[in-house]
């Protein structure tokens, strides 16, 4: 989930890499939260920077075209 004005969302077994493919440790089974404005100092996680730092984009999703 985009989380609007903030963080990805994330939950489920999914895992995260860093580029030298060594996996960071997240909660099985909970949510956690990951990064998107770059201020964060537990990058890839979120520590609400973007709070304190003004990041406001509203990212939605494009709608899907309707059938014509």
């Amino acid at each position: 989930m985009v989380r609007p004005n903030g963080p990805y969302r994330v939950f489920g077994p999914v895992k995260l890499l860093d580029d030298d493919g060594n996996e960071f440790e997240v909660p099985a089974g909970e949510w956690y939260v990951l990064c998107r404005c770059g201020f964060s100092d537990k990058k890839p996680f979120c520590d609400s920077s973007h709070k304190r730092q003004g990041f406001a984009p509203e990212t939605r999703a494009t709608p899907p075209a309707a059938d014509r």
